[in-house]
């Protein structure tokens, strides 16, 4: 593992895979990817990207150059000398971790392992996951770990829209069941990322990615219900905010805002509590900060029906403008998007929403049929009430308040008028 000679197989195209694919091509690698969806391949073989952090301009090099290659043969995984799997770990209606795409997986790495492969776990999981399920199938081919292949666990740490930060030089943290394999995940992966963090197992690497994201679901948490503390106080909590991150030791800015969103935040922090509720423990900050996030779209909604009410008009048969359904600014990616709750609230509630959003252009989610409109004056000033949830940096939000005649700010990134009330999620009609 200390050369690019290797042939290195990504298991899933994603948000994760793909930029890994591209990092380790532009290293020398030869690059094998792995998708069950065969649109996605395919694309990748044309030189295209679906993944906004990618540039398509790389993916069409590495094809050229002949170092990448999409696939939907799963019995290729044996021409691999490193196997990487990046495949989604979704919950359950009942927040159980549903590991069916790892078991999947694991059974198509086993039905190719040969001596001399290094196999790596990145899909975010409950902590034991890498020794409880893959490798007892990867042993099932009479191989012996740490000897014959090496098995790592190694978190993902892709944060969707960020130049600052990306798969080359976010550290890497990585972990093996035995100590010989965390010394090859280690050496494969300095290979062509910057910064290796090794652990002394499987298990604190995995733990290490639910405490990370664990630590932000609970900090946002603290700092939505301050925002509604300082609301019914008459304090302006940004003021708070901005007074409080002056301070240089002790504190960390977070911001209020209609909810979580994304594939981690809302949704990691809950493996490690399913975990624990097999081990009889119950996970209080955690339930206690998913209950309060889990309850911001509601109070966004509740804020449309007030701001109405100044109006003398009801949430039933208005016309509501969304400005942004992503999960956050200037990415495409609609996963666990507070958006769709609030859209499906004041659907529920008899209101006709529209929306527009420059990276989704369609919306899809949990019995939402919608496309994106042109943000025009006509549709901002026509609508009864304008409710801005994703703060895309290429909206001019001065034309935005001038143009509405309701606006509902859920981001604090609206220019407020002289006299706005404290924190302002109401921006227009004033109090």
């Amino acid at each position: 593992m200390t050369d690019t000679t290797q042939t290195v197989g990504i298991i899933g195209l994603g948000y994760v895979g793909l930029p890994l694919a591209v990092e380790a091509g532009k290293a020398g690698f030869d690059v094998l990817g792995f998708d069950v969806n065969p649109a996605v391949t395919d694309l990748i073989n044309q030189g295209e990207s679906h993944i906004g952090d990618v540039p398509a301009e790389e993916v069409a090099a590495l094809r050229t150059g002949g170092r990448l290659e999409a696939t939907t043969d799963m019995s290729r995984l044996a021409e691999c000398d490193v196997i990487s799997i990046c495949v989604p770990t979704p919950l359950s209606k009942t927040r159980d971790p549903d590991v069916s795409y790892i078991i999947s997986a694991s059974e198509a790495v086993a039905g190719g392992l040969r001596e001399g492969q290094l196999v790596i776990l990145e899909s975010t999981t409950y902590p034991g996951t890498t020794r409880e399920v893959l490798l007892p199938r990867l042993e099932e081919t009479g191989l012996q770990v740490g000897e014959d292949f090496h098995l790592c666990f190694s978190p993902e740490r892709v944060d969707p829209g960020n130049a600052v930060w990306t798969t080359k030089n976010t550290p890497k943290v990585v972990g093996g069941i035995t100590a010989a394999c965390t010394a090859a995940g280690e050496a494969f992966y300095a290979q062509f990322l910057d910064t290796i963090v090794p652990v002394s197992s499987s298990e604190a690497a995995e733990m290490t990615k639910i405490l990370e994201n664990t630590f932000r679901a609970v900090n946002i948490g603290l700092v939505n219900e301050t925002a509604i503390i300082a609301e019914r106080l008459g304090v302006d909590v940004w003021e708070v905010i901005d007074a409080a991150a002056t301070k240089p030791f002790g504190f960390m800015k977070f911001t209020p805002g209609p909810g979580l969103g994304g594939h981690c935040i809302p949704v990691d922090p809950h493996y490690l509590s399913w975990k624990m509720r097999t081990l009889n423990y119950k996970t209080r900050f955690i339930e206690l900060a998913s209950d309060i996030n889990s309850e911001m779209p509601y109070f966004v909604v509740d804020k449309v029906r007030e701001a109405l009410n100044r109006q003398q008009k009801s949430v039933n048969g208005s016309s509501i403008f969304v400005l942004g359904v992503a999960y956050k600014r200037d990415i495409e990616d609609v996963r666990e998007s507070p958006a769709l709750d609030v859209i499906q609230l004041l659907q529920e509630d008899g209101a006709s929403v529209s929306y527009h959003d420059p990276y989704v252009s369609e919306l899809s989610e949990e019995g939402i049929a919608l496309e994106s409109v042109a943000l025009t004056d006509e549709a901002m000033s026509s609508a009864d009430a304008v409710v801005i949830l994703t703060d895309h940096t290429d909206i001019d939000y001065g034309r935005v308040v001038a143009q509405s005649g309701v606006l509902i700010d859920a981001r604090h990134i609206a220019p407020r008028p002289e006299g706005t009330a404290p924190f302002g999620w109401i921006v227009k009609p004033q109090p």
